[in-house]
């Protein structure tokens, strides 16, 4: 059996410092950066979707970054094997991957991957997916909702495999995954958070995010990027349909949203270490943390 490769990813809920730590972490450990982030991808989207800037990305190499134009569509599958081609690039010159992103499915359906097989039920899945399809899309996103589930630009196909795999994910083979990951979970407490979300808003709108995403609204209305938290509550007010104000709040609401769904999933869904950032030496402990994990067999 071949050696499994070493992996980290920074994960947690949005603005709570993934992209830093990130940078410390690949400076630290001779390491390369791969966005986990679902609307990163896109050329153009830079504000709204926290993009590391021009000196973040050159402090360390970044891949997954401006990877497709915003009239193309990014799925789970496209990142899978996109972050697999690029973990063997990373490795290839001796350095060690390190994923960084809030994208829980991404993450997920990498790190631990999905296979049918071991105990499951062909017949019941087959059943259970021919009952998903026959439903309406309000039902059908009625039921994700339900159970909480983040899922980014939000279709059928998306719906029906996440379902599929809350129903059936303890039974479905992931025991040949090609990865030993060390997930590092970011947190803070919840004012502090949301308090720095909403600051985060007032400086993206401050760098320019109105003007972004009205270049959006105005030639990319209906594409899959613009339904991405940061810009879809925008598009009220250029329709003047709102106020800006209202249109930033809601914008801030959503995102602290996004944010608690975000936690939900990395502590329900995946073994991960948090770390809480309000805490002085919680950095110190990470380093100490991957390090150990680095040198064990």
């Amino acid at each position: 059996m071949s050696e499994k490769i070493k992996i980290l990813a920074v994960v947690g809920p949005t603005a709570v410092g993934k992209t830093a730590l990130g940078i410390e972490l690949a400076q630290a450990f001779n390491g390369e950066i791969i966005s986990g982030d679902s609307q990163q991808v896109y050329r153009n989207l830079d504000i709204g979707t926290a993009k590391a800037s021009p000196e973040e990305q050159a402090a360390a190499t970044h891949h997954l970054i401006d990877v497709r134009d915003v009239d193309e569509t990014y799925s789970v599958y496209d990142f899978v094997q996109e972050a697999k081609a690029a973990i063997n690039d990373i490795t290839s010159h001796g350095k060690l991957p390190i994923i960084v992103g809030g994208t829980g499915l991404y993450l997920q359906s990498l790190l631990e991957g999905y296979h049918l097989g071991g105990e499951l039920d062909q017949k019941e899945l087959l059943a259970y997916r021919t009952e998903l399809e026959s439903l309406s899309d309000q039902d059908l996103f009625g039921k994700i909702a339900e159970l909480d589930l983040d899922i980014p630009q939000l279709n059928r196909r998306r719906a029906i495999r996440a379902l599929e795999l809350a129903k059936f994910g303890q039974n479905m083979e992931n025991s040949q995954t090609d990865y030993d990951a060390l997930l590092i979970a970011l947190n803070d407490e919840r004012p502090v958070l949301y308090e720095r979300i909403n600051q985060r808003v007032d400086a993206m709108v401050e760098g320019g995010l109105l003007e972004e995403a009205k270049w959006l609204y105005d030639n990319y209305p209906q594409v899959q990027a613009a339904r991405a938290i940061g810009y879809k509550e925008l598009f009220p007010y250029f329709a003047r349909e709102q106020s800006l104000d209202e249109a930033l709040d809601k914008l801030k609401q959503n995102t602290r949203r996004f944010a608690k769904r975000q936690l939900t999933w990395f502590r329900n869904r995946m073994q991960a270490d948090f770390y809480m950032v309000g805490q002085e030496d919680y950095k110190e402990k990470v380093r100490k943390n991957v390090s150990d994990f680095l040198t064990r067999p």
